[in-house]
């Protein structure tokens, strides 16, 4: 009954990976799928121990073109929100959110004007 209930909810990760996020499916063998996230590989697995994650941890960020969109589709899929839409103090705007399994992703929009300006050589 375990490695079912561990099937059901890797089935339920890869399509939220894939339908949802966007990101392209490599391969998918019975326990293991790997993702195409800009050359790297964010790969899931149905072994191992369930934890919630640690405070602070890292996240993977996806860059967005619009937020308030994004946001909008995450809510319609009944994703949970950590934090909503937010303006950074690098004048773009992120949100928080958690994948089927409680791992901790972010969305960010940058105003690319205002970043390439913040990082030109003064």
């Amino acid at each position: 009954m375990g490695y079912n209930l561990n099937r059901k909810r890797f089935k339920k990760a890869i399509d939220f990976y894939e339908r949802v996020l966007g990101l392209q499916k490599k391969y998918e063998f019975k326990d293991y799928a790997g993702f195409d996230c800009g050359g790297i590989e964010i790969g899931l697995k149905t072994w191992g121990e369930m934890e919630k994650p640690r405070k602070g941890e890292p996240c993977i960020n996806f860059l967005v073109e619009d937020i308030d969109d994004a946001y909008r589709n995450l809510r319609k899929e009944d994703i949970k929100i950590i934090e909503e839409p937010k303006e950074t103090l690098w004048d773009s705007r992120v949100l928080l959110f958690e994948d089927p399994d409680g791992n901790l992703l972010q969305m960010t929009e940058i105003n690319w004007e205002k970043y390439f300006k913040a990082c030109a050589p003064k």
